[in-house]
């Protein structure tokens, strides 16, 4: 029986990454021997085991075969004859595809090594075609290892296109959909798992709400780069920079959907299109089964970023009512990640790249101002109940007014 390092674990050792979990894999192995050693069986589809000591996966070598649609049609084979080649031949990517042996030798039949040389992410063979999943698995390494150069290799992104073609996408389940989408949402570049499903046809199909944006002109003042799926893509490169939590990032990608449904006539206007952009949120959260917490941010930035843009100017009952909808006034945290999610807005714009985001302090201001109003002094006045509200709701308002009289001098 012999073991071999796997996977990732060869991957980011090779490119010079923090290696944070290890997997391997058993040749000439069975489910009994590694039984009697003191591995724990954790596998549902086929053997996987847990080490003894330091819990890191160990799997049987095994070979697979299509039985069916989507990423679970597939029989699994582990006999203790399957080679090692064999085991490394039906990953997704060369750059997966290589091994590390006791004596830290790398074993690299397919030419993983000299794609990480390259950039490059490449199938390790036609069998590549049979798991839809790997669609939105390359996207999201293109997106983890874009700062490196790192692109689809032509023949890669012509199978994924054709997985797209053949409708296999279709199978994939809302949950498997998310994963791999929340993943790429927090790698370093979610801008690139965008447009790498878009190339192969598979934002269309995912993401047709998304997809729907592109081609979609905004009025050249505002937007000098006019495609509202182009300025989407700007905005996730900002929400990088500001952010690197993939709930920002989602709230990003989702804040114009509303663009896309603008009736021809009224174009490159978009009069109301956060509370139209709002059902769209809503239907895709609905269709993937997105979590709350993403939903919740996603639904607040669609509907009032453009509030968020003109705080200085508001009304104070609508600056009151806003800090009040997206939550600021239970969860400061909340603010920041709305004025965060509303700066990459406005600066992913063509030419507002670098522009300072003054609407954001100025809300944060007044945020911190509301908070300050505390029950405690009235309730000394004898009030309470609705008396006690509206006292405190007044108090928050004059205090609102006074500060938003300098913007306007």
């Amino acid at each position: 029986m012999e073991v071999y390092l796997v996977g990732g674990a060869v991957r980011d050792k090779l490119l010079g990454y923090p290696v944070h979990e290890q997997d391997w894999v058993v040749v000439g192995g069975t489910p009994e021997i590694l039984t009697a050693q003191g591995y724990r069986p954790v596998g549902k589809d086929f053997p996987v085991f847990l080490h003894p000591r330091s819990n890191e996966e160990y799997a049987l070598a095994r070979t697979e075969r299509k039985s069916g649609r989507g990423y679970q049609g597939f029989q699994f084979c582990t006999d203790p004859d399957i080679t090692l080649e064999e085991d490394l031949s039906r990953r997704d990517l060369t750059i997966n595809a290589m091994a590390i042996d006791g004596n830290d030798n790398l074993i690299d039949p397919y030419g993983g090594q000299r794609d990480l040389q390259q950039r490059l992410l490449r199938h390790v063979s036609p069998a590549f075609a049979e798991d839809p999943l790997r669609v939105l698995r390359v996207a999201r390494f293109a997106a983890r290892y874009a700062h490196l150069g790192f692109t689809v290799a032509p023949e890669t992104l012509k199978m994924m296109t054709e997985i797209t073609r053949n409708g296999e996408l279709q199978y994939l389940s809302a949950e498997r959909v998310w994963m791999e989408t929340e993943r790429a949402l927090a790698e370093r570049s979610s801008r690139t798992y965008i447009d790498v499903l878009r190339q192969c046809g598979a934002l269309k199909a995912l993401f047709p709400e998304v997809d729907a944006l592109f081609g979609v002109p905004q009025r050249a003042d505002y937007h000098p780069e006019i495609d509202t799926g182009l300025h989407v893509l700007m905005a996730l490169d900002q929400a990088a920079i500001l952010s690197n939590d993939p709930v920002v990032h989602f709230a990003v990608l989702v804040h114009d959907l509303g663009k896309a449904i603008t009736p021809a006539e009224v174009l490159p206007r978009h009069i109301g299109h956060e509370a139209s952009g709002v059902k769209l949120v809503n239907q895709l959260c609905e269709r993937l089964r997105v979590p709350n917490r993403f939903r919740e941010l996603a639904v607040a930035v669609t509907r009032h970023h453009l509030n968020c843009h003109k705080a200085p100017h508001l009304k104070a009952t609508t600056t009151l009512r806003l800090l009040q909808e997206i939550g600021a006034l239970r969860d400061p945290a909340k603010l920041t990640s709305f004025i965060q999610c509303c700066e990459a807005d406005a600066r992913g714009r063509l030419g507002f790249e670098q522009r300072p985001y003054t609407p954001g302090e100025w809300l944060r201001r007044a945020c911190d101002a509301v908070l300050e109003v505390s029950a405690g002094e009235f309730i000394q006045q004898g009030l309470s109940g609705k008396q006690l509200g509206e006292a405190i709701e007044q108090r928050r308002l004059a205090i609102l007014n006074d500060l938003r009289e300098p913007c306007h001098k």
